[in-house]
């Protein structure tokens, strides 16, 4: 039981942050475990709508590789993937399109809406936001992002909306590409010259000993990440999630986060304390 004093505490120390982020644009990418997880996924909710409630702007870009894989399982298609990345045909793009741009997205705005919030479904193909070209012929629809276009998230932000972007694009030719969702999370918080940036994932964050949770690392200069690379401390799917984070900083985001999703109320946590949660790139 937390007692007055301590809740007038947490309080108190909650003040400057929301003072700092206050009608400031905080990018989050969300997927993960924390969108698989009832519980874990109706606390998001709560933050999200939370943090809009205390005057930020925020933004939720999601994924939903899981959803697909299960999707095309239905319609009798295998998923295949090269190097981590879904090998995306003409059938495959339609199911992807269906279930990130439809089902998914509106999903969101239906749990964040019941959570209080005022949210509004987008996708890379509305107003043009993600241009985009193949990012290589054996991955067919996988696309590399070319542009963004921020001006209808810009848009809803100044209406009052929480903007749920699902991250697909088109080139000038109207086709339609798959994106991964962090790079496209990176690339939108930097559009929008972002104060903060959340990428939420499985792990604590970047671990000096991968086997141990209690060498977290709580910051890395970006001059470092090579030199980590070597040591094998970043290393397997952890390299393209901070590379995410690199690209982010360099495109102007403030402050870039890799933030673990199975901890509950994660997101205020890492807003609003003083101690943060996992690791933040700089």
């Amino acid at each position: 039981m937390v007692s007055l004093e301590e809740r007038a505490k947490i309080l108190s120390e909650a003040l400057p942050y929301i003072l700092k982020y206050k009608d400031k644009v905080i990018v989050i990418k969300y997927g993960g475990n924390a969108m698989v997880d009832e519980h874990l996924k109706s606390l998001v909710m709560e933050d999200v709508v939370m943090l809009t409630s205390l005057g930020m702007k925020v933004v939720l870009v999601h994924g939903g590789g899981p959803e697909i894989s299960a999707t095309l399982k239905k319609v009798g298609k295998e998923s295949k993937f090269i190097n981590g990345l879904r090998v995306t045909d003409e059938e495959t793009i339609d199911v992807v399109t269906m279930v990130l741009a439809g089902k998914l997205n509106k999903y969101l705005v239906k749990q964040l809406n019941q959570a209080g919030g005022n949210a509004i479904g987008l996708s890379g193909l509305d107003a043009g936001m993600i241009e985009a070209l193949p990012l290589s012929p054996e991955l067919g629809y996988v696309g590399s992002i070319t542009n963004i276009h921020p001006d209808v998230i810009l848009d809803a932000l100044d209406m009052g909306y929480i903007p749920v972007i699902s991250t697909i694009g088109s080139d000038a030719a109207g086709n339609v590409y798959n994106i991964n969702a962090d790079t496209a999370a990176a690339r939108i918080a930097g559009a929008l010259d972002a104060e903060k940036f959340i990428s939420m994932t499985d792990i604590k964050g970047v671990l000096q000993d991968k086997n141990n949770p209690d060498t977290l690392m709580k910051s890395i200069n970006v001059s470092e990440i090579k030199q980590l690379a070597k040591q094998g401390i970043i290393d397997g799917g952890m390299i393209p999630k901070v590379e995410c984070c690199v690209e982010a900083i360099r495109r102007g985001v403030k402050q870039v986060v890799i933030i673990d999703g199975r901890v509950p109320h994660s997101i205020l946590i890492e807003v609003l304390t003083d101690e943060g949660i996992g690791t933040m790139f700089k």
